[in-house]
């Protein structure tokens, strides 16, 4: 009998731990190859990680909510055959060393941290007649400004109040050596500030600072914790709104053929692919097509720079069944064909739902789709998928009364309309590209040929 030491494998370039979220063998239970262990979250997705041979599980080294790095040893199994270890390589050797050395390099790190914040000299600043708002002076204290620098410098707020702008900017210009501090007789004319009641020092401390409001739990009300992906979800959706500049462009679509061509083939096109005719396909052709078009809308924003994207990978959002929210990523989505689209579309989303998707397949998104009309809505005002600059939400298909255009004349009938629904990021992308791009997804689906072969 041998053992055989089963660890956290590479889970993608930017994911370096993960947390164990629950056990799916105990020790003493006879597990096969590629049947699965343990399983994993990191901030990205969760999934299971699966035994590498055959044999009996023997010891766990971790607990479930523990967090593992990447190579470390999860799991003793049990095998037959001589002594070996796949995992005993110079290889993974080499990597369990990195993740050390990486370790030992943060450690070090926070000790100097730590040094240089308790050999700073605690300032005072509460023998001042001047006021100053928490919010500045936790900044003061951090830079190590002195309460004499402090008093030098010229306030914009209210009654002379010194601003969080105001020590910024003195900061900016002590670094850059641009000016320093004022000299005694320049003090001297500053005049004394009143110190404000009680009322004022609230006001100004709350508009300062970005305080959380304090919910008050009343008798019958539910507190309900939030999960760990929710949490990461809201986290990302107000670093979004803090981060671009949303603005949204509407345009209603004629999908009367493709809704005719769908019922007419989606029979043939299970029998003959084994896979379900969904419209998001369509729709993600589409999208992919206008992509190809106007490139400038598959970029990221890089400081002052714009990275424009070489692959287009579209996210393709699917709700989970316990409420949150997974965007698992259709690679080169252009250079599918429908078929290939549909096998791709359907394979992501039943994995999202079953949580088994893969940590690299939710990465590397360069731009969003949403189909709010699954659930019935018109349309909606989605929020960009950060770093991208774009995100598109799918309304609901309905029949409407429309004008009908002939060469006879005008007439009206009974069509098949939705509507898109465009949020881009005004930083990088206008008025004029967010909603060409949104024209050129419509007239793409519009000009559908309803004679199309599968």
């Amino acid at each position: 009998m041998s053992k055989f030491e089963l660890k956290l494998p590479r889970m993608g370039e930017s994911v370096a731990e993960a947390t164990l979220t629950s056990w799916l063998k105990e020790v003493g239970d006879t597990v096969e190859m590629d049947e699965a262990i343990f399983e994993i979250a990191t901030d990205k997705v969760d999934s299971e990680v699966p035994s590498e041979v055959d044999g009996v599980l023997v010891e766990k080294r971790f607990n479930v909510d523990d967090v593992v790095k990447v190579g470390q040893i999860v799991a003793v199994i049990e095998i037959d055959g001589e002594e070996e270890n796949a995992h005993g390589n110079n290889e993974d050797k080499g990597e369990s060393a990195k993740v050390e050395e990486e370790m030992i390099t943060a450690a070090e790190d926070a000790v100097v941290q730590a040094k240089d914040t308790v050999s700073r000299p605690v300032q005072d600043y509460s023998a001042s007649d001047r006021f100053y708002s928490p919010l500045v002076k936790n900044i003061a204290k951090e830079e190590g400004v002195s309460l004499e620098e402090l008093e030098s410098i010229s306030g914009t707020g209210n009654e002379g109040r010194v601003t969080k702008n105001d020590i910024l900017g003195y900061l900016e210009g002590r670094s850059n050596g641009s000016f320093g501090k004022m000299d005694s007789k320049q003090a001297e004319q500053i005049p004394p500030q009143p110190k404000p009641d009680k009322k004022e020092v609230v006001e100004s401390s709350n508009t300062e600072q970005n305080e959380e409001v304090q919910v008050k739990v009343g008798a019958g009300d539910e507190v309900i914790p939030m999960s760990r992906m929710g949490k990461l979800i809201a986290k990302h959706m107000a670093n979004s709104i803090s981060t671009s500049a949303h603005v949204q462009s509407f345009i209603e679509v004629d999908v009367t053929n493709i809704v005719n061509w769908r019922n007419k083939m989606k029979v043939a096109f299970e029998k003959q692919e084994g896979e379900k005719l969904t419209f998001t396909p369509i729709f993600m052709e589409a999208i992919a097509k206008a992509l190809k078009k106007y490139p400038m809308m598959n970029i990221s924003v890089e400081g002052d720079s714009v990275v424009k994207k070489k692959n287009i990978n579209i996210g393709m959002a699917a709700a989970l069944p316990d409420g949150n929210l997974i965007v698992p990523v259709i690679k080169n989505a252009d250079q599918l064909n429908l078929v290939g689209m549909a096998k791709v579309v359907n394979d992501l989303a039943e994995r999202s739902r079953n949580n088994a998707l893969k940590p690299d397949e939710v990465k590397d998104g360069t731009y969003t789709v949403t189909n709010v009309g699954t659930f019935g809505s018109v349309f909606g005002t989605p929020i960009i998928n950060q770093p991208q600059v774009g995100i598109m939400a799918l309304g609901a298909i309905r029949k409407i009364p429309s004008v009908i255009e002939t060469e006879e004349g005008d007439f009206i009938g009974v069509r098949s309309k939705m509507y898109l629904s465009h949020s881009y990021d005004h930083r990088v992308v206008n008025g004029a590209l967010g909603s060409m791009f949104a024209k050129a997804v419509a007239d793409y689906l519009e000009a559908w040929d309803p004679d199309r072969e599968i």
